[in-house]
C-alpha cells in the first residue's frame, strides 16, 4: 500500500508488520534528505570535506538537469525526423 505523504510524516502500521513501517518511514526521510543532514550533524565535518561534499552535489545537480533535458528531448512526440526518407 502506497501511503500519502503526511505532513507530520506519520505511517501506518498494518497487522503489526513494524518492519516494513520503519522501512517506509526510512524511505521517507531519505527522500527528503533528513537522514543525510542528521548524519552530517553527528560529527564534525572538516571544511575541506565540506566544500568537496557541495562541489560534489553542485556537479551532480548539473548532471542531473541537462540528461532530464536530453531524455525530455528524445521523448517529445511532435519533433521533426532526423533523418527524412530513411524508414
Amino acid at each position: 500500500m502506497r501511503h500519502a505523504k503526511f505532513i507530520a510524516r506519520t505511517v501506518l502500521v498494518k497487522d503489526n508488520n513494524v518492519d516494513q513501517a520503519v522501512g517506509i518511514l526510512n524511505r521517507m526521510l531519505s527522500r527528503e534528505g533528513i537522514l543525510d543532514q542528521y548524519r552530517r550533524m553527528e560529527f564534525y565535518e572538516k571544511p575541506c570535506q565540506v566544500r568537496r561534499r557541495i562541489n560534489y552535489e553542485r556537479c551532480k545537480a548539473f548532471y542531473n538537469e541537462d540528461m532530464s533535458r536530453k531524455i525530455q528531448f528524445v521523448l517529445r512526440k511532435n519533433r521533426v525526423d532526423p533523418f527524412p526518407g530513411s524508414s
